[in-house]
């Protein structure tokens, strides 16, 4: 991929999050102008200084909630010469959506209406939403496909995503507006430098950061959801992308965008993120273990509401289309995790 001939202005919402931020660097190393937002629910403002540290720069920071229209036609005003935007601001955790169903449909829905809105009102159509494989729910089969069928969603943060696809394409009808809808599977890892990485803050609702922090001693045993799924060792599956594979399918998606209307045959298009390849909650502790020589305090425990069995990507569309494929392997994005962690005892 080219670089584009001058800095392109990019609005990263989520800005600070672990995907936002991975996407920021990947952006600038594109050739592109990130403009970062976050209300810092679950992210610091360190991670600003961690960005800065690897690319050398200090982007545009706005402190803000999309889920106030005044905050979002704001942005604009501030930054008229946006000429995209990637919209990472959700609540993203399947367990804690099943507690709090209306919090995740607030927050997920009403901030993509203002953006999509905001959009349209401006003229502006280019918008990569960040989806995700939780559409699928259980797929009858796998690796599962972009024209697999949209099953019932397994959790509340999952029919969000299948919601705000639904939203996407009827506008994206209305008004010709340019989205292409990413549906990742599982991000982990960290940039190599360990400058930025995977911070929850609280207690940890994703796989990964829990190793790494009960490996580091600041939290007990680790709890495997389930050792009865009909799986190769009855623990669930799941396609686990490194962090920074996943920042740069967002590049990539922005460079489709950006090339003539001619190569794009549709307004809004769906890919799968991932690696296709699945590996099982053991398989990912062992692989951990091998990695670093550390072993992994766990148990098993009953399953978890809103988990699938299994889930892992077909990805040849994505890489036929968009020229993107996941270069690092699950063993790099482990190691990168933990260096992440050890980085923060040390800090």
């Amino acid at each position: 991929m080219t670089k584009p001939d001058a800095p392109i202005p990019i609005l990263v919402t989520g800005g600070l999050g672990f995907i936002g931020s991975h996407t920021a660097v990947a952006l600038y190393e594109a050739g592109f102008w990130p403009v970062l937002l976050d209300n810092l629910s679950n992210s610091r403002r360190e991670v600003l200084q961690g960005i800065a540290s690897i690319t050398g720069k200090t982007f545009p920071f706005i402190e803000g909630d999309l889920r106030d229209a005044g905050v979002v036609r704001s942005i604009f005003e501030a930054h008229p010469d946006i000429a995209g935007v990637i919209h990472f601001a959700a609540f993203k955790a399947v367990g804690e959506s099943v507690e709090k169903p209306l919090d995740y449909y607030e927050n997920n829905l009403i901030t993509l209406i203002h953006m999509l809105r905001e959009l349209h009102n401006r003229g502006k159509g280019n918008l990569v939403f960040s989806s995700s494989c939780t559409v699928y729910g259980q797929a009858d089969a796998l690796p599962v496909a972009e024209d697999a069928p949209v099953k019932p969603a397994e959790s509340p943060y999952g029919n969000t995503k299948q919601i705000g696809e639904e939203i996407i394409r009827d506008t994206v009808a209305a008004t010709g507006m340019n989205v292409i809808a990413l549906r990742y599977f599982n991000p982990i890892g960290a940039h190599p430098s360990a400058s930025i990485g995977e911070l929850p803050l609280g207690v940890p609702q994703n796989l990964v950061p829990f190793i790494t922090q009960s490996v580091a001693g600041l939290r007990g045993e680790l709890a495997v959801y389930g050792n009865d799924y009909p799986t190769r060792d009855g623990t669930a599956i799941r396609d686990y992308i490194h962090v920074m594979d996943l920042a740069e399918a967002h590049v990539a998606a922005l460079h489709r965008m950006f090339r003539a209307e001619s190569d794009r045959p549709e307004p809004y298009e769906v890919f799968n993120i991932g690696t296709g390849k699945g590996s099982t909650v053991l398989e990912v502790i062992r692989t951990f273990e091998v990695a670093t020589g550390l072993k992994v305090p766990h148990r098993m425990a009953e399953r978890r509401a809103g988990d699938v069995t299994a889930a892992w990507a077909e990805t040849s569309r994505a890489e036929k289309v968009l020229g993107w494929k996941a270069q690092r392997s699950l063993a790099e994005a482990l190691l990168d995790a933990w260096r992440w962690q050890v980085e923060q005892e040390t800090a």
